[in-house]
Protein backbone atom coordinates (compact mmCIF):
# COMPACT_ATOMS: atom_id res chain seq x y z
CA UNK A 1 0.00 0.00 0.00
CA UNK A 2 1.43 3.44 -1.21
CA UNK A 3 1.87 5.95 1.45
CA UNK A 4 -0.80 8.56 -0.07
CA UNK A 5 -3.40 5.72 0.44
CA UNK A 6 -2.35 4.87 4.37
CA UNK A 7 -2.93 9.03 4.75
CA UNK A 8 -6.43 9.11 3.15
CA UNK A 9 -7.40 6.16 4.98
CA UNK A 10 -5.69 7.75 8.03
CA UNK A 11 -7.79 10.99 7.66
CA UNK A 12 -11.03 9.00 6.85
CA UNK A 13 -11.02 7.06 9.94
CA UNK A 14 -10.32 10.10 12.34
CA UNK A 15 -13.14 11.92 10.55
CA UNK A 16 -16.01 9.78 10.97
CA UNK A 17 -14.67 8.66 14.33
CA UNK A 18 -17.52 9.43 17.02
CA UNK A 19 -14.58 9.95 19.30
CA UNK A 20 -10.72 10.51 19.93
CA UNK A 21 -8.73 7.62 18.57
CA UNK A 22 -5.31 6.03 20.53
CA UNK A 23 -2.38 5.30 18.10
CA UNK A 24 -3.02 1.94 19.39
CA UNK A 25 -6.48 1.67 18.21
CA UNK A 26 -5.67 3.56 14.84
CA UNK A 27 -2.99 0.99 14.18
CA UNK A 28 -5.96 -1.48 13.75
CA UNK A 29 -8.27 0.20 12.02
CA UNK A 30 -5.79 2.00 8.86
CA UNK A 31 -4.28 -0.39 7.13
CA UNK A 32 -0.78 -0.21 5.36
CA UNK A 33 1.53 0.84 8.76
CA UNK A 34 4.59 -1.74 9.37
CA UNK A 35 4.98 -4.68 11.48
CA UNK A 36 6.47 -4.00 14.89
CA UNK A 37 6.21 -1.37 17.15
CA UNK A 38 9.14 0.09 16.31
CA UNK A 39 8.51 0.71 12.75
CA UNK A 40 4.75 2.03 13.48
CA UNK A 41 5.62 4.37 15.83
CA UNK A 42 8.62 6.17 13.41
CA UNK A 43 5.65 5.74 10.89
CA UNK A 44 2.69 6.88 12.27
CA UNK A 45 5.09 10.20 13.78
CA UNK A 46 5.66 10.66 9.94
CA UNK A 47 2.23 10.66 8.85
CA UNK A 48 1.08 12.75 11.59
CA UNK A 49 3.59 15.50 10.55
CA UNK A 50 2.13 15.07 6.72
CA UNK A 51 -1.16 15.57 7.73
CA UNK A 52 -0.71 19.20 9.79
CA UNK A 53 1.91 20.08 7.09
CA UNK A 54 -1.05 19.87 4.30
CA UNK A 55 -2.91 21.80 6.43
CA UNK A 56 -5.18 19.40 8.36
CA UNK A 57 -6.36 19.91 11.92
CA UNK A 58 -4.66 16.72 13.84
CA UNK A 59 -5.86 17.42 17.58
CA UNK A 60 -4.14 15.48 20.71
CA UNK A 61 -6.74 15.48 23.54
CA UNK A 62 -7.93 12.61 26.31
CA UNK A 63 -10.08 10.04 25.41
CA UNK A 64 -13.75 10.79 27.70
CA UNK A 65 -13.88 7.90 30.04
CA UNK A 66 -10.88 5.64 29.41
CA UNK A 67 -9.56 4.21 32.70
CA UNK A 68 -6.49 4.89 32.90
CA UNK A 69 -6.67 8.15 31.05
CA UNK A 70 -5.26 7.90 27.70
CA UNK A 71 -4.79 10.34 24.90
CA UNK A 72 -6.69 10.16 21.07
CA UNK A 73 -6.60 11.71 18.17
CA UNK A 74 -9.34 13.51 16.17
CA UNK A 75 -9.74 15.70 13.27
CA UNK A 76 -12.51 18.46 14.29
CA UNK A 77 -15.12 18.60 11.12
CA UNK A 78 -15.90 22.20 11.82
CA UNK A 79 -11.97 23.23 11.02
CA UNK A 80 -11.62 20.42 8.25
CA UNK A 81 -14.25 21.13 6.10
CA UNK A 82 -14.74 24.78 4.10
CA UNK A 83 -17.73 26.62 4.89
CA UNK A 84 -20.48 26.80 2.28
CA UNK A 85 -20.00 30.26 0.99
CA UNK A 86 -22.93 30.17 -1.36
CA UNK A 87 -21.06 31.29 -4.29
CA UNK A 88 -23.21 32.02 -7.76
CA UNK A 89 -22.11 29.65 -10.56
CA UNK A 90 -20.48 32.66 -12.13
CA UNK A 91 -18.74 33.30 -8.60
CA UNK A 92 -17.44 29.34 -9.30
CA UNK A 93 -16.52 29.91 -12.54
CA UNK A 94 -14.54 32.23 -11.87
CA UNK A 95 -12.75 30.22 -9.10
CA UNK A 96 -12.70 27.70 -11.41
CA UNK A 97 -10.71 30.08 -14.07
CA UNK A 98 -8.32 31.10 -11.68
CA UNK A 99 -7.58 27.48 -9.95
CA UNK A 100 -6.94 26.92 -13.93
CA UNK A 101 -4.76 29.61 -14.57
CA UNK A 102 -2.13 29.55 -11.54
CA UNK A 103 -0.89 26.70 -9.59
CA UNK A 104 1.14 26.82 -6.54
CA UNK A 105 4.23 24.53 -6.67
CA UNK A 106 3.82 21.21 -5.11
CA UNK A 107 0.38 22.58 -3.98
CA UNK A 108 -2.92 21.07 -5.74
CA UNK A 109 -6.01 23.31 -4.82
CA UNK A 110 -8.61 21.59 -6.86
CA UNK A 111 -9.32 19.77 -3.90
CA UNK A 112 -10.62 22.79 -2.40
CA UNK A 113 -12.78 23.71 -5.63
CA UNK A 114 -14.52 20.57 -5.42
CA UNK A 115 -15.34 21.59 -1.86
CA UNK A 116 -17.04 24.73 -2.69
CA UNK A 117 -19.14 23.17 -5.80
CA UNK A 118 -16.98 23.94 -8.83
CA UNK A 119 -15.92 21.40 -11.68
CA UNK A 120 -14.85 18.27 -10.50
CA UNK A 121 -14.18 16.31 -13.40
CA UNK A 122 -10.96 17.02 -14.54
CA UNK A 123 -11.23 17.36 -18.52
CA UNK A 124 -13.25 20.48 -17.36
CA UNK A 125 -9.59 22.02 -15.76
CA UNK A 126 -7.92 23.97 -18.16
CA UNK A 127 -4.35 23.56 -17.85
CA UNK A 128 -1.73 26.14 -15.44
CA UNK A 129 -0.17 28.81 -17.59
CA UNK A 130 1.75 29.72 -14.63
CA UNK A 131 3.00 28.63 -11.63
CA UNK A 132 3.58 30.11 -8.32
CA UNK A 133 6.79 29.09 -5.56
CA UNK A 134 5.87 28.16 -2.27
CA UNK A 135 7.82 28.37 0.57
CA UNK A 136 7.75 26.07 3.63
CA UNK A 137 7.81 29.38 5.92
CA UNK A 138 4.32 30.53 4.43
CA UNK A 139 2.25 28.57 6.26
CA UNK A 140 3.10 29.75 9.69
CA UNK A 141 2.96 33.66 8.27
CA UNK A 142 -0.12 33.62 6.62
CA UNK A 143 -1.67 31.62 10.25
CA UNK A 144 -0.08 34.69 11.87
CA UNK A 145 -1.66 37.35 9.33
CA UNK A 146 -4.88 35.51 9.74
CA UNK A 147 -4.96 35.08 14.22
CA UNK A 148 -2.96 38.18 14.11
CA UNK A 149 -0.35 36.45 16.56
CA UNK A 150 3.25 38.24 16.30
CA UNK A 151 6.03 36.35 14.66
CA UNK A 152 9.29 36.45 15.03
CA UNK A 153 12.42 35.14 12.27
CA UNK A 154 15.83 36.32 11.12
CA UNK A 155 16.21 38.27 8.59
CA UNK A 156 19.70 39.74 7.26
CA UNK A 157 21.33 38.12 10.21
CA UNK A 158 19.43 40.30 12.68
CA UNK A 159 16.32 38.63 15.19
CA UNK A 160 13.24 40.43 14.15
CA UNK A 161 9.82 40.77 15.88
CA UNK A 162 6.79 41.57 13.69
CA UNK A 163 2.78 41.78 13.33
CA UNK A 164 2.19 40.67 10.00
CA UNK A 165 -0.63 42.64 8.08
CA UNK A 166 -0.46 40.87 5.03
CA UNK A 167 1.45 38.51 2.03
CA UNK A 168 1.29 39.36 -1.43
CA UNK A 169 2.82 37.42 -4.11
CA UNK A 170 4.66 39.68 -6.76
CA UNK A 171 7.46 39.80 -9.59
CA UNK A 172 8.15 35.60 -8.79
CA UNK A 173 8.36 36.22 -5.47
CA UNK A 174 6.29 36.30 -1.74
CA UNK A 175 6.27 39.62 0.52
CA UNK A 176 5.36 40.03 4.25
CA UNK A 177 4.09 43.46 5.02
CA UNK A 178 4.00 44.34 8.73
CA UNK A 179 4.98 46.51 11.49
CA UNK A 180 8.87 45.91 12.80
CA UNK A 181 8.29 46.21 16.84
CA UNK A 182 12.20 46.67 17.37
CA UNK A 183 12.44 49.28 14.32
CA UNK A 184 8.91 50.64 15.23
CA UNK A 185 8.55 51.31 11.20
CA UNK A 186 6.10 49.69 9.15
CA UNK A 187 8.56 46.95 6.97
CA UNK A 188 8.26 44.56 4.23
CA UNK A 189 10.29 41.59 4.05
CA UNK A 190 10.78 39.04 0.79
CA UNK A 191 9.69 35.82 2.38
CA UNK A 192 12.94 33.58 0.42
CA UNK A 193 15.14 35.64 2.54
CA UNK A 194 13.95 35.10 6.19
CA UNK A 195 16.56 32.75 7.96
CA UNK A 196 15.64 29.77 9.60
CA UNK A 197 11.98 28.86 11.11
CA UNK A 198 9.27 31.27 11.72
CA UNK A 199 7.75 31.25 15.47
CA UNK A 200 4.63 32.42 16.39
CA UNK A 201 3.07 34.10 19.72
CA UNK A 202 0.07 34.18 20.99
CA UNK A 203 -3.38 35.18 19.10
CA UNK A 204 -4.82 38.95 18.97
CA UNK A 205 -1.30 40.47 20.03
CA UNK A 206 -1.95 43.19 17.62
CA UNK A 207 -4.47 45.08 15.78
CA UNK A 208 -4.20 45.55 12.15
CA UNK A 209 -4.56 49.05 10.39
CA UNK A 210 -8.10 49.53 8.85
CA UNK A 211 -6.12 50.25 5.95
CA UNK A 212 -2.71 48.30 4.58
CA UNK A 213 -2.37 49.94 1.15
CA UNK A 214 1.38 50.61 0.69
CA UNK A 215 2.66 48.51 -2.68
CA UNK A 216 5.86 46.28 -1.96
CA UNK A 217 6.70 46.87 -5.98
CA UNK A 218 5.03 47.79 -9.22
CA UNK A 219 1.72 45.95 -10.11
CA UNK A 220 2.54 43.74 -12.76
CA UNK A 221 0.79 45.33 -15.73
CA UNK A 222 3.22 48.08 -14.96
CA UNK A 223 6.19 46.43 -15.47
CA UNK A 224 8.20 46.97 -18.52
CA UNK A 225 8.47 43.66 -20.44
CA UNK A 226 6.62 44.20 -23.56
CA UNK A 227 6.77 47.36 -26.13
CA UNK A 228 4.00 49.82 -24.48
CA UNK A 229 0.79 50.87 -25.65
CA UNK A 230 -1.74 52.86 -24.88
CA UNK A 231 -5.46 50.99 -23.68
CA UNK A 232 -8.59 52.17 -23.52
CA UNK A 233 -10.41 50.00 -20.50
CA UNK A 234 -14.27 50.27 -20.11
CA UNK A 235 -15.53 49.23 -16.25
CA UNK A 236 -19.27 49.15 -15.26
CA UNK A 237 -20.97 51.68 -12.48
CA UNK A 238 -20.25 49.07 -9.30
CA UNK A 239 -16.60 48.86 -10.39
CA UNK A 240 -15.90 52.22 -11.24
CA UNK A 241 -14.60 53.01 -8.00
CA UNK A 242 -12.62 50.43 -6.82
CA UNK A 243 -10.96 49.96 -11.01
CA UNK A 244 -10.21 54.39 -10.69
CA UNK A 245 -8.15 53.61 -6.88
CA UNK A 246 -6.52 50.81 -8.26
CA UNK A 247 -5.56 51.74 -11.24
CA UNK A 248 -3.96 55.36 -9.51
CA UNK A 249 -2.18 57.77 -11.35
CA UNK A 250 -1.16 55.51 -14.07
CA UNK A 251 -4.77 55.95 -15.58
CA UNK A 252 -6.47 58.79 -17.28
CA UNK A 253 -10.64 58.72 -16.91
CA UNK A 254 -11.17 59.88 -20.26
CA UNK A 255 -14.95 59.24 -20.00
CA UNK A 256 -17.94 59.38 -17.45
CA UNK A 257 -20.67 57.54 -18.87
CA UNK A 258 -24.80 58.41 -18.20
CA UNK A 259 -25.00 54.71 -16.58
CA UNK A 260 -21.75 55.52 -14.11
CA UNK A 261 -19.53 53.72 -16.08
CA UNK A 262 -16.09 55.00 -17.01
CA UNK A 263 -14.03 54.64 -19.74
CA UNK A 264 -9.58 55.01 -18.44
CA UNK A 265 -6.66 55.29 -20.70
CA UNK A 266 -3.43 53.86 -19.69
CA UNK A 267 0.05 52.40 -21.11
CA UNK A 268 0.50 48.48 -20.62
CA UNK A 269 3.95 47.47 -20.74
CA UNK A 270 3.39 43.50 -19.71
CA UNK A 271 0.42 42.54 -21.99
CA UNK A 272 -0.39 38.96 -19.53
CA UNK A 273 -0.09 40.80 -16.15
CA UNK A 274 -2.86 43.25 -17.68
CA UNK A 275 -4.69 40.47 -19.16
CA UNK A 276 -4.72 39.51 -15.37
CA UNK A 277 -5.76 42.55 -14.13
CA UNK A 278 -8.74 42.75 -16.36
CA UNK A 279 -9.72 39.58 -15.30
CA UNK A 280 -9.86 40.37 -11.73
CA UNK A 281 -13.31 42.27 -12.90
CA UNK A 282 -14.58 39.29 -14.80
CA UNK A 283 -17.73 40.87 -16.69
CA UNK A 284 -17.75 44.18 -15.66
CA UNK A 285 -14.58 45.70 -17.19
CA UNK A 286 -14.41 45.61 -21.39
CA UNK A 287 -11.09 46.53 -23.35
CA UNK A 288 -12.25 48.78 -26.06
CA UNK A 289 -8.73 49.82 -27.56
CA UNK A 290 -6.50 48.68 -29.39
CA UNK A 291 -7.98 45.75 -30.85
CA UNK A 292 -4.69 43.80 -30.52
CA UNK A 293 -5.21 43.33 -26.66
CA UNK A 294 -9.06 42.73 -26.81
CA UNK A 295 -8.08 40.14 -29.33
CA UNK A 296 -4.96 38.68 -27.03
CA UNK A 297 -7.83 38.65 -23.84
CA UNK A 298 -10.44 36.84 -26.45
CA UNK A 299 -8.17 34.06 -27.71
CA UNK A 300 -6.77 33.16 -24.30
CA UNK A 301 -9.88 33.17 -22.64
CA UNK A 302 -11.56 30.64 -25.75
CA UNK A 303 -8.32 28.31 -24.88
CA UNK A 304 -10.05 27.62 -20.77
CA UNK A 305 -12.25 24.85 -21.34
CA UNK A 306 -15.88 25.45 -20.12
CA UNK A 307 -15.27 29.46 -19.84
CA UNK A 308 -15.86 30.07 -23.33
CA UNK A 309 -18.07 28.67 -25.96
Amino acid sequence: MQKLERLLNLTAVLLHSGRPLSAAELRDRVPGYPEGDAAFHRAFERDKDDLREMGIPLDLVEIPGADPPLDGYRIPRDQYYLPDLGLEPDELTALQLAASAVQLDGVEGIEALWKLGGATGVGEVAPATASIPTDPRLAPLFDAVSRRATCRFTYRDEVREVHPYGIVFQRGHWYLRGFDVGRDDRRTYRVDRIQGDVTLGAAGAFEPPESDDDEVVAEGWRLAIDPPVRCRLLVDASHAAIALAHLGADADQVESRPDGAVVVELTVTNRSAFRGMVLTYLEHAEILEPPELRDDLVAWLRDVPGVAS
